[in-house]
């Protein structure tokens, strides 16, 4: 029987000892322990299986936690948490009170910078890289970055900035889309020896100095030889871009092959200034099916690990579908509208819409900035742009969607998947801010449907509307709803009365209207009438509806799956002050003034009281402070 050596592994320096096959041994026990576990617990699956060589080399050669390594997004770091004490608890990933699915500086001292959106790291690096030369310290800094995250302006920005500076940095591209042929790749690889050889960097100083000696025609020569070298690399060497930004290029390097990137780390390791190690992996490796469907297993619920297919029954239509097979339809009607999307066709639902109406489709990569101001000038010659980003990386976009759409009151709508409380990813994908970050924006509307029927009918609504409007849905399936043929434009602002009360009102948004309704249906067999309404529309709330509630003199209770701060029932407060209403009683139910951490969204909504059970006690509270004041008043 073999002996396990993931199981010897409690830090980085128990990689030192082992040989190369040993190093072979551990890359398919890790493999192993990926796959059995993310079949369990969900997760990013694909990029992991990609980069395990990668990242046991890296430890290997490096010195962490003194040296720093920085993961871009984070969706690759599983072999990084196995490899740096976290093996015992390696089987918590993503479950409440478990390990992150992504690097966390509180979780250990080897997650350097902490990620969960994509295109920071070197940008975090050449920070790290910059303090440290500042104190006069001496350690290395690497950044792992994906060729997707490279896609993002940001990544660029760092670029330019690290090749200016000249500060000793690594950049390791991990890229498991290009293919190079293998003439190509041969020929960098041997350009690549030949500049990592301390000689041919001696040897050239050496030519330089004797051709600038030689009179007339020295500097001549030197001259037409840097021209034939810079004409050669520009036509063989596929790192020219990254050459001419300042860093020294090595690669392409096998992204499986240990000897390789051992050798290629410590030649990269040796190199002052800013050095780009140009890795090419396969998503998936090792797992057939996700080698086979690198995008489904790029971040996968509980699956077979015999089949692939994934655990658990179908359910009702997820909101996500609803939302892409809907804009096909309007699409199919309209040749106005077009779909956007930053690198998320399949996570969006546009994929629907990009294999219908192929030509209408847009995908600009990890670019959210981008993504909304391309938009905004579509929308200025007449087209209607839908841009389907998740709500936690529409974030990224604020000022665009404030200055580009909204202030010029362009026709743009904005698809918010993944509204809410999302699970397992935890506080860098939670989307509880967008309307604290939305409902401040003039002329924006903002709407959240109560179930994925509503869904459709908002999102016709939003096509129809000649402004800006943001359209927020929660992650996961509906509700189970009848999906109605005939599509409705519903009026702006206007919200729907869904059961009358006499002793309270439930303000409910999204899809916590349903926990509102058997919150209600519960407490009418106690005896206790409570109301309850889909307000639907957050900016502009139904003002006529909140006049006709006050005088009924009777408290509410405001639910949204967002922040308290500057959310739902913060526009409800806000209306009430303006209009005077000091009295009316007004309990709000949200989440805190806190990140809310990773864990099912079932767990989650419990623990902050966002299900039926915390409406229902939140209403009994309410109703027991009324009682309180009536009793107070009649002491008077």
């Amino acid at each position: 029987m073999t002996t396990s050596i993931l199981s010897q592994i409690n830090g980085p320096e128990d990689l030192q000892g082992l040989t190369l096959n040993q190093l072979k041994q551990l890359a398919e026990e890790i493999r192993r322990e990926l796959i059995e576990v993310t079949s369990r617990t969900g997760g990013h699956l694909a990029p992991n299986l990609g980069v395990v060589e990668l990242t046991i080399a890296l430890h290997r050669v490096f010195n962490s936690p003194a040296d720093k390594i920085i993961w871009d997004v984070g969706h690759q770091a599983y072999v990084h948490k196995l490899l740096t004490g976290r093996r015992d608890r390696f089987a918590t990933l993503r479950q409440l009170g478990g390990i992150s699915g992504f690097p966390k500086r509180e979780e250990s001292p080897h997650d350097i910078f902490a990620t969960g959106h994509s295109s920071t790291s070197i940008s975090a690096a050449l920070g790290i890289a910059l303090a440290r030369d500042m104190k006069k310290e001496d350690f290395k800094v690497v950044a792992v970055i994906g060729d997707g995250a490279l896609t993002g302006g940001m990544a660029f920005e760092a670029l330019n900035h690290a090749g200016h500076t000249k500060t000793d940095l690594i950049v390791i591209l991990n890229d498991n889309e290009m293919s190079i042929a293998e003439n190509v790749g041969a020929l960098s690889s041997y350009l690549t020896r030949m500049r990592t050889d301390p000689k041919y960097y001696k040897g050239k100083e050496e030519i330089e100095y004797i051709l600038k000696r030689i009179p007339n025609i020295g500097p001549k020569m030197l001259q037409l030889a840097n021209r034939l070298k810079d004409s050669v690399k520009h036509l063989v060497v596929p790192g020219m871009l990254f050459e001419e930004l300042g860093f020294t290029y090595l690669g392409p390097i096998p992204g499986h092959d240990l000897a390789a990137l051992k050798k290629v780390l410590h030649d990269a390791k040796a190199l002052t200034g800013p050095v780009l190690v140009h890795v090419i992996t396969k998503k998936g490796k090792g797992y057939l099916p996700a080698e086979e469907n690198p995008d489904k297993f790029h971040g996968t619920g509980p699956f077979d690990i015999a089949t692939g297919q994934s655990a658990g029954g179908t359910g009702p239509i997820s909101y996500t579908e609803a939302f892409g097979r809907e804009l096909v339809a309007l699409g199919q009607q309209d040749a106005r509208i077009v779909a956007i999307t930053a690198a998320m066709p399949t996570g969006t639902g546009l994929y629907h819409f990009a294999r219908e109406i192929p030509h209408r489709f847009f995908d600009v990569g990890i670019a959210e900035q981008h993504a909304v101001t391309l938009a905004a000038g579509m929308a200025t010659q007449g087209l209607k742009p839908v841009v389907a980003i998740y709500s936690t990386f529409l974030q990224r976009a604020y000022d665009q969607v404030l200055h580009d759409v909204c202030l010029q009151k362009l026709p743009v709508v904005l698809a918010m998947d993944r509204a809410g409380l999302v699970g397992e990813d935890g506080p860098t994908h939670h989307g509880v801010f967008d309307i604290a970050y939305l409902r401040s924006i003039p002329n924006l509307v903002l709407m959240e449907p109560k179930d994925e029927n509503e869904l459709r009918h908002m999102l016709y609504t939003a096509i129809q509307h000649d402004g800006p409007i943001a359209l927020r849905y929660p992650r996961g399936n509906g509700i189970g709803v009848p999906l109605e043929q005939q599509l409705r434009q519903l009026p702006l602002g206007k919200a729907e009365v869904l059961r009358e009360g006499s002793q309270g009102w439930i303000l409910a948004l999204g899809s916590l209207v349903y926990d509102a309704l058997a919150a209600a249906e519960e407490l009418a067999g106690e005896g206790l009438d409570i109301g309850v309404v889909n307000m639907r529309f957050v900016k502009p709330l139904d003002e006529d509806l909140l006049h006709r509630l006050v005088a009924t003199n009777t408290p509410w209770l405001t639910v949204e799956n967002h922040v308290l701060a500057g959310g739902f029932g913060s526009a409800i407060l806000e209306f009430l002050h303006q209009n005077g209403y000091q009295r009316q009683e007004v309990t709000m139910l949200g989440l805190p003034d806190q990140f809310i951490e990773h864990g099912r969204v079932e767990e989650l909504k419990a623990i902050y009281c966002l299900n039926q059970d915390g409406i229902k006690a939140s209403c009994l509270e309410m109703l027991a402070k009324r009682q309180q004041k009536t009793i107070l008043v009649a002491g008077k």
